[in-house]
């Protein structure tokens, strides 16, 4: 029988697919994230049927109000772009949606990004600001795209098409999947060391619906850490 010939890293992938995949991986179980578990800090979600969230604003900045680990995946139906668009602050207007792990805060925190226009591509970085934390410190400033070791042709979305994008970390290496198909592999390098906080997600100028799971820790008894909202959180 043809086997096909897996990604250098895909091993290490295995034991955290969440979904059954074209390959003989074991399971492992990611959690699906609760509209209470979730702080927005920029924008707003909507509940929608089958417990899922739903996304119409030009611009969703949220985060896991928990402690978590080092996956995360985002399963959504993109449908189409938003009534309103917003640029980045840079200036570039772009339409996107994807993950982001060890978010710090506003100026530190790493990217897994599904760019749907301007152009079909998958881009992974990670935003270091030392010693500033709030918007008003870093804004727009600290970026730097990472290149992958390995990486894949990515889908061109169209409405109504669903996915599952994930992100899984270990130690400095990153790997992120599309339908259990890895389509980046690398280090994280420099930039992430020390980097310490919760998975989330964002989207730029995209109407989604979607559900976010992680493969979280138990937070331990008594109230949930106060959801650090509000402009100066939002990167």
């Amino acid at each position: 029988m043809h086997m096909r010939k897996l990604p250098p890293s895909w091993l290490g992938l295995c034991s955290l697919v969440f979904y059954a995949a074209p390959y003989p991986c074991a399971a492992a179980t990611l959690n699906a994230v609760s509209r209470s578990d979730l702080c927005v800090t920029e924008g707003s979600l909507e509940a929608a049927p089958d417990r899922k969230l739903s996304v119409k604003v030009p611009k969703l900045r949220a985060y896991v109000n928990q402690s978590s680990a080092q996956t995360a995946e985002i399963r959504f139906t993109y449908l189409g772009a938003t009534t309103n668009e917003a640029r980045l602050g840079s200036g570039e207007s772009r339409r996107q949606v994807g993950l982001k792990l060890r978010a710090e805060d506003a100026c530190n925190l790493v990217y897994v990004m599904w760019r749907i226009e301007p152009q079909s591509r998958l881009v992974v970085s990670v935003k270091r600001n030392p010693g500033q934390h709030s918007s008003a410190d870093c804004g727009n400033r600290g970026y730097q795209n990472l290149k992958p070791r390995y990486s894949a042709p990515i889908p061109t979305l169209a409405p109504g098409q669903s996915h599952r994008l994930r992100a899984t970390m270990q130690g400095d290496e990153l790997t992120a999947a599309i339908d259990d198909r890895p389509v980046w592999q690398g280090a994280l390098g420099p930039p992430a060391v020390g980097l310490d906080g919760p998975a989330g997600v964002r989207s730029d100028n995209a109407q989604l619906l979607f559900e976010l799971a992680v493969d979280a820790i138990p937070r331990s008894a008594g109230a949930a850490p106060a959801c650090r909202s509000g402009p100066q959180e939002s990167e």
